[in-house]
């Protein structure tokens, strides 16, 4: 995807801001509300499997289904052409990765509040959903 390229009539792409095995991540601007959000696009490598496919549109549900401070919402999906979007609150800040970079090492009190957040985060999302792989919180 390319910076200017809108999809869905809706959503600009500004900037790459990561990816993953699966999708690509993209800060992108809602046009119809005038806010900046996260697109998550599935990667065209992955189109042709269906397995995937489906996996993504499984994760966009999961997702939309909780209700968590610190867990993003989701605002829409969709399929353009052979676009598969999810469409997500975008979250300006650092992320976990980024601080362990700037900032390790970290004093003990530091290590528990990012732990005691990341447990939270594990055990409301594992109790609606027992097969979630941790690398993917």
């Amino acid at each position: 995807m390319q910076k200017g390229q809108t999809i869905a009539g809706r959503y600009e792409v500004i900037n790459k801001i990561g990816q993953g095995g699966m999708s690509v991540v993209y800060r992108a601007k809602d046009l119809r509300l005038g806010r900046f959000v996260t697109l998550k696009v599935l990667k065209e490598e992955h189109l042709a499997d269906k397995e995937f496919v489906e996996r993504f549109r499984t994760e966009a549900g999961a997702i939309a289904s909780l209700s968590h401070p610190n867990i993003v919402n989701v605002y829409d999906v969709g399929q353009e052409d052979a676009i598969n979007y999810i469409v997500m609150e975008y979250v300006n800040g650092v992320t976990l990765k980024e601080l362990i970079g700037k900032h390790a090492p970290f004093q003990e009190k530091e290590i528990y509040g990012v732990a005691i957040q990341i447990a939270e985060r594990a055990r409301d999302m594992t109790s609606k959903f027992p097969t979630i792989v941790v690398q993917n919180t």
